[in-house]
């Protein structure tokens, strides 16, 4: 109840006391401070992935504007030599008002990138988008195989058999780039896993499918049994380093990072940033209220 309490009343607080929540997690506001933070995680041999915030738009206008900004992050990221690519969620591109206008914004983007040589991974978000999305990879995977990714969540029933479906582009040169993560957002039981060692057992599921069948997978997970069972199926399936890598948020669990970092395993940073951080932490926090707790001891513990 109390965790349910403060979500209603989060998104009401003043922006600077969220902030004192929010800075750990998100870069900035801007792309000089995003460019800073991926500088110096680049210092430490972290690659990144960075993220320009802003998704549930409302107005196909948000999305050129959305798309214009990509693309001048492309240069700047590309110019300053960072070692790493990008993130984008389609809803930011205008899925969920226009599904053709959203392909030719994230193409657009992918094709840029590509001029790069870099890549692009298709964030995936809640329920409602999850065909659709799918349906977008593979439209742009057919022209940009070696340029774009997906996200597939272990916490959805779905998401085994999505990935035996996917799995003929594997037969490509190229492997397919999927990011697995646990999923944060608030789905029904009916298609989505509820417990937390369910979970769990379906993620390393997934994994296991994926180092079996070729894919390139990106372990995304905070949690040290997760990280474990990786290891254990990293070396059941003698996987060499540059076939797998794993990947956090910024600001998340930066000890256990440094521990995989340590081992020699690449290590991409998720960095989030961008004028809508207030929007993208309020979500977040709808999206997951077990959340609270996390923030009253920033808040007020300094935790």
């Amino acid at each position: 109840m109390i965790n349910q309490l403060i979500t209603k009343i989060l998104p009401l607080t003043p922006k600077k006391l969220v902030w004192v929540f929010s800075r750990k997690y998100i870069a900035g506001e801007t792309l000089d401070a995003a460019v800073k933070v991926c500088k110096e995680l680049n210092a430490k041999g972290i690659k990144i992935t960075i993220d320009l915030l802003g998704e549930f738009i409302t107005r196909l206008d948000q999305a050129n504007e959305n798309k214009q900004a990509y693309l001048n992050i492309i240069d700047r990221i590309e110019t300053e030599k960072i070692d790493g690519n990008y993130s984008l969620k389609p809803t930011s591109f205008g899925l969920l008002i226009d599904e053709e206008a959203c392909y030719r914004n994230i193409r657009d983007i992918i094709a840029k990138a590509a001029g790069y040589r870099n890549f692009v991974r298709i964030d995936m978000e809640d329920s409602q988008c999850t065909d659709m999305e799918i349906n977008l990879f593979r439209r742009l995977h057919a022209e940009f195989p070696k340029h774009v990714g997906l996200v597939v969540q272990a916490y959805m029933k779905r998401t085994l058999n999505d990935l035996t479906n996917l799995s003929y582009l594997n037969r490509l040169e190229t492997p397919v780039n999927f990011r697995l993560c646990k999923g944060i957002y608030v789905e029904h039981e009916a298609i989505a896993y509820k417990k937390y060692q369910e979970i769990n057992d379906h993620y390393l599921n997934d994994l296991e499918y994926m180092l079996q069948n070729g894919f390139y997978p990106a372990i995304a997970t905070h949690d040290k049994q997760l990280v474990d069972g990786a290891y254990r199926l990293i070396e059941k399936y003698k996987t060499p380093q540059n076939k797998y890598e794993f990947q956090m948020l910024y600001g998340v669990t930066p000890e256990l990072r440094k521990t995989i970092v340590d081992k020699g395993h690449t290590m991409r940073v998720y960095v989030p940033f961008g004028k809508d951080w207030f929007g993208y932490s309020t979500r977040r926090l709808k999206e997951n209220p077990k959340m609270a707790t996390h923030i009253i001891k920033a808040l007020f513990v300094g935790g």
